[in-house]
């Protein structure tokens, strides 16, 4: 299952006993804040959760997907991100077993 900013914004409201519009607020005011930092080209870093950044891929050759033909692809700049150790142990824990009873 995917989790969506609809579903963030209902944990919130739930878990924290925020209203909904109030914890809609604070969604979309924490992703705008990503947004302009990236866009001024400043890392977001989130502590235990890892570290947003931009990261520029210079122009090379590629190839039209529908023709099969060779073409330059423009130098842009993507976003990347890195995990942090904490998230990194997390995922790489296998969860516990349960035993049947």
């Amino acid at each position: 299952m995917t989790v969506t900013k609809e579903r963030i914004v209902s944990r919130i409201s739930s878990e924290a006993s925020v209203p909904g519009l109030d914890a809609r607020r604070h969604v979309e005011t924490i992703i705008e804040i990503i947004k302009n930092n990236l866009a001024a080209n400043r890392p977001v870093l989130i502590s235990g959760f890892g570290k947003f950044m931009l990261r520029k891929k210079k122009s090379r050759m590629g190839r039209n997907p529908q023709t099969g033909f060779p073409m330059m692809l423009k130098a842009r700049q993507v976003v990347t991100f890195k995990v942090s150790g904490v998230l990194r142990k997390k995922i790489s824990t296998p969860p516990p077993t349960i035993k049947p009873l």
